[in-house]
């Protein structure tokens, strides 16, 4: 895995990234090569800003670590900043974030135009940076820099951002005596709302909603899980599960049959530092051919990474018209600390 990496990603999609092994910003959609249309330097200037930052980075995150006192082993600096853009009103609100080993270190605040510091540890960092008017040069980014290039890249994009993919449904039980929950997965974008409703009514109680991950494919998952421990098995057909894309109203409904039931699968995570390994097993179904199968899927996971999927079955779907649009970049470095 390389050293260092600069990670472009456009409403949860990666276009552009550049590594420590590469020294090289390449798209990462083939769409992304339209840039040049309006700006024909762009690939030659972002790569330098991308060596740039990695010539800096190791002496920066070596400052962090000694004022975190933390000198030995191995770490992780993060670094993003981006902008948002409501294609309604037009407003772009941007923002930077510093995080040492998952955990928030410093942040700018564009409204008092002042750094924030998350620890003790970070206030040194921020009289620096704030010496420094690193904050005039971010708010030129955010709103010359990046308005710019997140319309521009919503422009090129359109086609595959502007689509609606829409979510396999499964019911799932992991025994007869636990709650049901209601998966969904595949669709995009993730502006999407998944509920319990008994006779039509969606339901606020004995619900439990998940949040909205990340699938590979750039589309997403959620559940939510209904307890029905006190409802009698007769009354479980008024019970449905609906999905619905914000500002669609239109509403995709499974209804709650006891037949169709799927035992959820299991996700077991073994850390090993710096990695965490997901292991996930699916209990033994029926085919069509009438064979039974267990599947089973292993997957790596950053141990420093604020979210683990839960349970991924099934990946398919396509997307509504999003109303507004995120550009960012990670990085694990940028600032002399």
């Amino acid at each position: 895995f390389p050293e260092y990496v600069v990670v472009g990603v456009l409403n949860d999609l990666e276009i552009l990234r550049c590594d420590g092994e590469t020294r090289r910003n390449k798209p990462k959609q083939e769409w992304m090569n339209r840039v040049t249309e309006d700006d024909p330097l762009f690939w030659i200037w972002t790569t330098q800003l991308c060596v740039n930052y990695l010539q800096r980075s190791k002496g920066n995150i070596e400052n962090i670590k000694q004022l975190l006192n933390q000198t030995e082993g191995a770490h992780i600096w993060q670094w993003m900043f981006g902008c948002d853009w409501d294609d309604e009103t037009d407003d772009i609100t941007g923002y930077v974030q510093c995080a040492f080993d998952g955990e928030d270190f410093i942040s700018l605040d564009p409204s008092t135009e002042s750094w924030v510091a998350a620890k003790s540890e970070a206030v040194f960092t921020k009289m620096r940076w704030e010496r420094s008017g690193q904050i005039q040069r971010y708010k030129h980014y955010i709103h010359k820099v990046c308005n710019v290039g997140l319309k521009n890249f919503v422009r090129y994009g359109e086609k595959t951002l502007r689509r609606t993919e829409l979510p396999l449904v499964s019911l799932l039980q992991k025994s007869s005596s636990s709650p049901v929950t209601c998966h969904a997965t595949g669709f995009y974008p993730d502006r999407a709302r998944l509920f319990w409703t008994k006779d039509g009514d969606e339901l606020l109680e004995d619900v439990d909603p998940g949040e909205i991950l990340p699938n590979e494919d750039a589309t997403f998952q959620t559940s939510v899980t209904l307890d029905l421990s006190s409802v009698p098995s007769k009354d479980w057909d008024r019970y449905h599960c609906v999905f619905q894309v914000s500002g669609d109203k239109k509403k995709y409904v499974t209804r709650l049959d006891q037949k169709k039931l799927s035992q959820r699968c299991e996700l077991k995570i073994f850390p090993t530092d710096p990695w965490a390994w997901a292991c996930q097993v699916c209990p033994a179904s029926s085919s069509a051919s009438g064979s039974n199968s267990t599947t089973a899927r292993l997957t790596a996971l950053p141990l420093s990474s604020p979210k683990c999927p839960r349970h991924a079955i099934g990946d398919q779907m396509t997307q509504q018209q999003s109303r507004s649009s995120t550009f960012g970049l990670g990085c694990p470095d940028g600032h002399s600390a």
